[in-house]
């Protein structure tokens, strides 16, 4: 086998190389850019200015002041209840069965209102819809009780969770648009 390489060497075959191809490279001189300081912001003044108002006593100290008469405050009212939500996992939100179309309050169309109520539902594993709680709403123009109303006469199909109903809640956007 040795005999075979040295009978028959690969190496044998000429490789012709093409013209080499020379790259010029031109060089410029680039001025080194100059580095200008700016100079230091002016001192703050250490000498106290004195106010030109003389209504300002003082001399005024707490001794002057009373405070065995002072009433002590009720504390502040506890905030108010926001909706008692509790999350329950679904695999299928509820889907209304037919289209939740509000009735326009005709206050609200005089006035010209416009805007989105969004209304947080309970809808249970019956699909029927058990709580409303108003999550943004436009107070004293009818919109709020006009979007609860609507969704309330609605029936949905109830939320799955593994093939099961289960009752869940869920934030509708009720939208009020006036026609042009």
């Amino acid at each position: 086998m040795i005999m075979g390489f040295l009978i028959f060497p690969r190496g044998m075959d000429k490789i012709e190389l093409d013209e080499e191809i020379q790259i010029i490279i031109e060089q410029i001189d680039i001025p080194q850019t100059e580095q200008f300081d700016r100079p230091p912001p002016p001192a703050r003044p250490s000498v106290p200015v004195e106010s030109e108002s003389e209504d300002i006593a003082d001399d005024v100290t707490l001794d002057e002041f009373n405070l065995d008469e002072f009433d002590a405050w009720d504390a502040p009212p506890p905030p108010p209840e926001g909706p008692r939500v509790k999350f329950i996992p679904y695999d299928d939100p509820p889907q209304p069965l037919s289209p939740i179309k509000p009735k326009y309050p005709e206050i609200a169309q005089e006035a010209g209102i416009e805007g989105t109520v969004i209304v947080q539902v309970f809808v249970d594993k019956r699909g029927r819809v058990k709580d409303t709680v108003i999550l943004k709403g436009i107070p004293n123009t009818g919109l709020d009780e006009a979007a609860t109303e609507a969704i309330r006469k609605v029936r949905f199909r109830p939320a799955k969770q593994r093939e099961r109903a289960v009752g869940v809640w869920i934030s509708i956007p009720v939208n009020f648009r006036l026609k042009s």
